[in-house]
């Protein structure tokens, strides 16, 4: 039996069916009860677990101002009379979470007893309660104030995709390395899944670095925006439009017969193209009619400027998706948004068909910064393979991760898809309450905890947990990214790198 820590009272409001108050057995030295954690009480239903909303202290002395007056004095004869000190005590207010009963978890129906003993919850009974009770699951971190750890199975997790929320500087991209790393070291037996990591800031690039006795370096491989080409051979004229939407239909099928004719020459052993072949192509094609070949050359001249187009793939999807593998694709160093919605449209198209196929593994798309790839004012480029992959990908075991610091920028369509939200503190009312109308088991209560969550603890909620938990993110095994330096630093840094330009062009003036 675990410690008694209070006793159901008698309020205007309850107890109800779904909430009740207690009075807190206070220890010396020691806080009881803390807003947030979880309880156990027998009622006639069965043992019901609850979660503590709120703590109150009351004390009938100073609720009359003479007796604040009188407190305020000092007076002495008075203190004996009534001993202020004693009467103070505090008030929790919980609500029921479920109800454990002979036929598994079930809503409570029935109100407790007042005069009902609190207990604290018996950790193996909440694992079970929570559904984190599982072996061979992730393990984010440790439930807040219980010794449990928050461990929660890979397929209620991933197959109904997750979005990781929360304001700048609160712990998201932390927690997503955290999340990586447990899918890096899942042994064969126990399922591992394939990470592909879109990184729009640099940040995931340390998972490829030794630290401290971890070493992911033969599982994870960077690649750099810079060096990603797309493999126009693979491309077929639809794709063609979907990164130049406003390619008119009779512009499509003269590209498409260019195409054809390139393919068929390419299979006859003239070997690969790339986007300059296609464009010689059509400026010496005399088929088609001046004014459509002319605005084609135009969209194609327009791809060409992103530099992004080639013969051949890189990185091939089979690099991108290995089995207990993590392939980033570090975008730190692409400043053209366009051209980071091309690279992640093509790669995640591919990787997906290949998915439904049976050719590539289970995988799992973390996309940083989301709201930017599937903005909720806008269709853009990305929007409709994201679109998709929300809605089909759990079919497949295709999973997607949205990282994003601004929810309520974040397509809407894309975010109700998540079914399991991992919130990190989040203040901005305009975001708060984008979140709480994509996830129905977000009370106002529980919002009121996120706007003052400390950074690195997070609420967990939605298909991944039976119920809404607050966990402490256990700590990253590879190094953090270091972005940290201070504005005193940089400055520094700037004048004396200015000052040395300076120099160096007097230098070569004399």
């Amino acid at each position: 039996m675990t410690d008694e820590i209070g006793t159901v009272i008698c309020t205007s409001d309850g107890p109800s069916s779904t909430q009740f108050s207690f009075v807190v057995t206070t220890r010396e030295g020691r806080i009881p009860v803390r807003r947030g954690q979880f309880i156990e009480l027998e009622s006639e239903e069965g043992r019901v677990i609850a979660q503590v909303q709120d703590l109150f202290k009351t004390n009938r002395y100073f609720m009359r101002p003479e007796s604040v007056k009188e407190y305020e004095k000092g007076n002495k004869s008075l203190n004996s009379i009534f001993p202020a000190d004693r009467w103070e005590y505090l008030v929790a207010r919980a609500k029921a979470s479920g109800v454990q009963t002979n036929n598994g978890l079930e809503q409570t129906t029935f109100p407790v007893s007042p005069g009902q003993k609190i207990y604290e919850a018996n950790l193996d009974e909440l694992a079970q309660f929570l559904g984190t009770d599982t072996n061979d699951g992730v393990e984010l971190g440790k439930l807040k104030f219980h010794d449990l750890p928050a461990r929660l199975d890979l397929t209620k997790l991933l197959r109904k995709h997750v979005a990781i929320l929360a304001m700048s500087g609160s712990g998201k991209s932390y927690t997503a390395a955290v999340l990586v790393e447990e899918l890096l070291e899942r042994a064969r037996e126990e399922g591992r899944v394939a990470s592909i990591i879109v990184d729009t800031h640099g940040e995931y690039t340390t998972l490829a670095q030794a630290n401290d006795g971890v070493d992911y370096s033969d599982r994870a491989t960077v690649v750099k925006g810079g060096n990603v080409k797309i493999g126009v051979p693979n491309m077929s004229a639809y794709q063609f439009r979907e990164f130049s939407p406003d390619m008119s239909g009779s512009q499509v099928r003269e590209l498409n017969r260019v195409l054809k004719g390139l393919r068929s020459e390419m299979r006859s052993g003239k070997g690969r193209y790339d986007l300059d072949d296609v464009i010689a192509r059509v400026e010496e094609d005399g088929e088609s009619k001046k004014n459509t070949r002319q605005a084609l050359l135009d969209r194609l001249y327009d791809l060409k400027s992103l530099q992004i187009f080639g013969k051949n793939d890189y990185p091939n999807w089979r690099k991108l998706a290995q089995p207990g593998e993590v392939a980033i694709l570090d975008l730190s160093g692409v400043l053209n948004l366009r051209k980071k919605r091309v690279i992640l449209t093509y790669f995640t198209r591919k990787l997906f068909n290949k998915r439904k196929t049976g050719q590539a593994p289970p995988f799992a798309l973390f996309l940083e910064e989301a709201h930017q790839f599937a903005p909720s004012k806008k269709s853009v480029i990305s929007s409709s393979i994201l679109k998709t992959l929300a809605r089909e990908g759990r079919k497949f075991y295709a999973s997607l991760v949205l990282i994003s610091q601004r929810p309520v920028r974040l397509s809407t369509t894309i975010l109700s898809q998540a079914n399991t939200n991992i919130i990190l503190r989040v203040t901005n009312p305009y975001d708060l309450d984008h979140i709480k109308q994509s996830s129905e088991r977000i009370t106002r209560d529980t919002a009121d905890i996120i706007s003052s969550l400390p950074v690195g603890q997070a609420l967990i909620v939605g298909e991944a947990v039976n119920h809404p938990i607050f966990v402490k993110i256990r700590q990253r095994k590879t190094q953090e990214a270091k972005h940290g330096a201070s504005l005193k630093e940089v400055a520094k840094k700037y004048e004396k790198q200015h000052d040395q330009e300076l120099e160096d062009a007097k230098a070569f003036t004399k």
